[in-house]
């Protein structure tokens, strides 16, 4: 250690010297008084602006709010058990119970049949008392503490003592004078005839059977005016002016009757009502209108059409262009005739040798042209005319031109032979709710033409074929001969 403190250089003490003050700025000789020549110095005024703190601090304050929110949910992204309410179910029971269904619902479905949504006006005490029943009937509606929504498929051609058999299966059965019985299910719909359709007691039944007597039998109703026989129908389903309570009046209906035409009448209101025997409320459904029947037919006609409409443009120009070439045919041929004219005529009258060689040469040229046109009679086994012989040619060029386009015409015609089959089922439908449907809001005018024109061509097939064969011409109007004549040259128009 001592060794290393010698080996350093000694240090000698220098003398540092400190930088002095700056000489005092003097005056120029130029007379000015020397007390005016001091130092200036220019210094930034503080501007004190209690609103712009004010400002600041609103605007940390909610800066450090925002951040302590985004704290807390990637806290609570982290760590789950840290949320808020963590500690309560997801769903409320009282929430549940008052969201819970309490109207049935008559859903159409894409292969025509229907979906009937009840809620069994079923308690869960009654549920638990048929669950511990020792009958060999006993059983649950529900395997949970809720009664869920029963789901029936039904057709609108099967009766309506189908669907209460269906029910009858689902519900348990009603305990009457000590003995275990299924339960009857009734069906009603609103009667809009008027008030007159009430229920009555056979006391009042007697008392209206005496007064009748002396009555006219065309009859009064409650309301004063007359009773009308004819019944009314509007489509509008549940779509329909609401009624007030009081106001509605109830028929009840047949089992024997087709839910199609159960629904159809009870389409004049908004629902009808499903009453089973035990249960203390009937069950209310709302009756789909026109629209939600044919929904799913609707949207698949509207399909059809844009694809008959992608066809028809294929099929108007490959028929345009066959009957160009036809035309341009029938102009050669004209042509070939004015030539053949002129020949002779050069010959007979400008020429040396005269009539005498022209008149067997125009015979022997004109018996041709006849045995020629009857071999051609003879092959196609058609009528020798002008329209079979542009037929055929027509037909040949349409062939060739709608194989190099793709166009398939068996296609083409099942695919209007379908379509035509769904505005059928459509019209049908808009009969049993007395609606009047076109289809021009579902398809296009020149799709509409179309499928009219097809519907006529396979209306006309089957009356040839009722015939056994005979001619279908002898009873057709000018109008039809004149839609013949237009399907047979088949120009059709463009789809827009």
């Amino acid at each position: 250690m001592r060794h290393a403190f010698r080996c350093l250089p000694s240090l000698k003490a220098t003398r540092v010297k400190l930088p002095t003050s700056a000489p005092r700025p003097r005056c120029p000789p130029t007379g000015i008084d020397p007390r005016l020549c001091l130092p200036i110095s220019f210094s930034a005024r503080r501007w004190d602006n209690k609103y712009d703190e004010k400002a600041k601090g609103l605007d940390r304050k909610g800066l450090d709010k925002h951040e302590q929110e985004v704290k807390v949910r990637q806290h609570q992204a982290k760590r789950p058990w840290h949320r808020e309410n963590a500690d309560k179910p997801p769903a409320d029971d009282a929430g549940r119970d008052a969201n819970s269904m309490t109207k049935g619902k008559l859903l159409t479905t894409p292969t025509r049949l229907l979906k009937l949504v009840l809620p069994l006006p079923i308690s869960v005490a009654q549920q638990e008392s048929n669950d511990s029943g020792d009958g060999d009937n006993a059983r649950g509606v529900s395997s949970g503490e809720t009664i869920q929504p029963l789901a029936l498929l039904v057709h609108p051609q099967q009766p309506l003592s189908y669907v209460e058999r269906l029910i009858q299966a689902e519900v348990p059965p009603i305990t009457v004078n000590g003995k275990e019985k299924i339960p009857s299910v009734y069906f009603r719909a609103e009667d809009t005839m008027g008030s007159d359709n009430k229920p009555t007691t056979r006391g009042e039944a007697r008392a209206r059977d005496k007064k009748a007597d002396g009555t006219s039998s065309r009859g009064v109703g409650k309301s004063g005016g007359p009773t009308t026989h004819v019944a009314s129908y509007s489509g509008l389903g549940r779509e329909g002016p609401e009624r007030k309570r009081a106001d509605k009046s109830w028929v009840r209906w047949s089992s024997s009757t087709e839910m199609g035409d159960f629904i159809r009448d009870a389409a004049r209101g908004r629902e009808f009502a499903i009453e089973i025997e035990g249960c203390g409320d009937e069950v209310r459904v709302g009756v789909p209108s026109f629209g939600d029947r044919t929904h799913y037919m609707r949207v698949r006609l509207r399909k059809m059409s844009r694809r008959i409409d992608e066809l028809a443009r294929i099929k108007h120009d490959c028929d345009m262009l066959a009957h160009r070439g036809a035309h341009r045919l029938a102009k050669g041929g004209f042509a070939v005739l004015t030539g053949w004219w002129g020949v002779v005529f050069f010959t007979t009258f400008f020429t040396d040798f005269g009539w005498d060689l022209v008149e067997p040469v125009t015979y022997l040229a004109g018996l041709t042209t006849i045995m020629g046109g009857y071999l051609w009679f003879l092959y196609i086994s058609h009528d020798l005319s002008y329209k079979s012989a542009m037929n055929v040619t027509v037909s040949r060029r349409q062939h060739a031109l709608y194989e190099a386009r793709g166009f398939d015409l068996q296609k083409w015609e099942q695919l209007l032979h379908d379509a035509n089959a769904l505005r059928g089922d459509i019209k049908k439908v808009a009969v049993e709710y007395d609606v009047d449907w076109d289809g021009t809001s579902d398809v296009s005018d020149d799709v509409k033409e179309v499928l009219d024109k097809q519907e006529r061509k396979e209306g006309r097939k089957s009356e040839t074929d009722d015939d056994d064969g005979s001619p279908a011409s002898e009873e057709d109007t000018p109008e039809d001969r004149k839609s013949e004549k237009e399907e047979e040259e088949d120009t059709g128009k463009p789809a827009s």
